[in-house]
């Protein structure tokens, strides 16, 4: 095999998939990248098996064939190259020879025999949806994926379509760690396929790399599923990631229905004195309190190994005076995400979840479970 490719592309191409292969892994060729050239093109594969992407892109091919190499290696000797065309060759056992201006590697490769099947893609089978539109949402739930590799079924975003009383597609991401839920909802343009119809979940490290896809550019991209997968194709990309085998719980049974205590805050006030009061929490003492009565909030932390922090800030509540603690960090990653200037807090009491919710918007709700008093 041989091939000539323009070094900014070949680099790109490489970068794209970082993300993808398995740094340590215990069947080698999982951390190579299968390069394959055909006719005009240069066809760039990797998978770990639970996420694979497969990209082509122009390149003048003299001799097609194809060839595996360790991808973070290859990615670090083609970032160092000088700005010219890379030829790029094989040789006897598997060997590869990499050509750029006075500069020459050889290096080792592995045959492309072993790599696993990257699966046809029926076009037929992807709906288009909107780049920004799945970006949006998965901005707003992927900071509550649980963490925790025994609660397989919550490691990843549960993605739902719900035909509302309009007759309307409402698109729906949900995640939770059990400490918080977040929900994500937005219209869905065209027909939605029985998979989501039913629910999927998306593993967490597929949901990671589609966010770097929908972080290139706007526009739409074709979304779907096959063989208890999720395919995304941008352009001549396409990914495909395996969907968690599981059952997602009843996020609505969560949702409380009786948190009638409607505190209404600024977003930017309240993010900055969150953030000054989270200075001098710790693991071990990482709660905040908000004592909330009409007219104010007072917001203050208490470390007996660092010190005492208080402010006060203003907010439209009328209701009863109630104290709630909570981890900063949970109602800092809801903050971030909220895309309007005030947002609604709603309580019940001291201890039921709290309810946050962009002033005056549905595409976002969360919960979170306050710390015990």
């Amino acid at each position: 095999m041989e091939f000539t490719i323009d070094k900014e592309l070949f680099l790109k191409s490489l970068q794209k998939i970082q993300g993808i292969v398995e740094k340590r892994t215990s069947m080698p060729i999982l951390s190579n990248v299968l390069l394959e050239a055909t006719g005009s093109s240069l066809h760039v594969t990797a998978t770990d098996l639970e996420v694979g992407m497969k990209s082509t892109y122009p390149a003048e091919v003299a001799t097609p064939g194809k060839i595996t190499v360790g991808a973070k290696k290859l990615y670090e000797i083609v970032k160092e190259l000088p700005n010219q065309a890379i030829v790029f060759s094989t040789k006897d056992n598997d060997w590869v020879e990499i050509k750029c201006g006075k500069v020459k590697f050889n290096i080792v490769g592995l045959s492309p025999d072993e790599f696993p099947y990257f699966p046809e893609i029926k076009e037929e089978n992807l709906f288009e949806i909107e780049s920004a539109l799945l970006k949006g949402m998965i901005e707003k739930t992927s900071y509550a994926i649980c963490t925790d590799e025994t609660k397989y079924n919550l490691n990843g975003i549960f993605a739902k379509v719900e035909v509302n009383e309009n007759g309307e597609n409402a698109f729906k991401m949900v995640a939770t760690d059990g400490h918080r839920l977040s929900i994500a909802t937005g219209a869905l343009k065209g027909t939605a396929g029985p998979e989501l119809l039913k629910g999927v979940i998306l593993p967490k490290k597929g949901v990671y790399e589609m966010k770097k896809i929908t972080d290139e550019d706007s526009g739409t991209l074709m979304f779907g599923f096959m063989d208890n997968s999720a395919v995304i194709k941008r352009g001549d990309s396409y990914m495909v990631m395996r969907l968690v085998d599981g059952e997602f719980p009843d996020y609505n049974r969560v949702i409380p229905a009786a948190n009638d205590r409607i505190v209404t805050v600024d977003k930017e006030n309240f993010t900055h004195s969150v953030r000054r009061m989270a200075i001098l929490s710790s693991e071990k003492f990482k709660g905040i309190m908000l004592e909330i009565s009409s007219g104010g909030v007072k917001i203050s932390s208490s470390n007996p190994e660092l010190g005492d922090a208080m402010e006060d800030i203003d907010v439209a509540y009328d209701g009863e005076p109630i104290s709630v603690r909570f981890n900063a960090r949970y109602l800092l990653d809801v903050l971030a995400v909220a895309e309007t200037e005030s947002v609604e807090m709603k309580f019940r009491d001291e201890l039921s979840p709290s309810i946050i919710v962009p002033e005056g918007s549905d595409s976002f709700l969360a919960v979170i479970m306050p710390m015990r008093l």
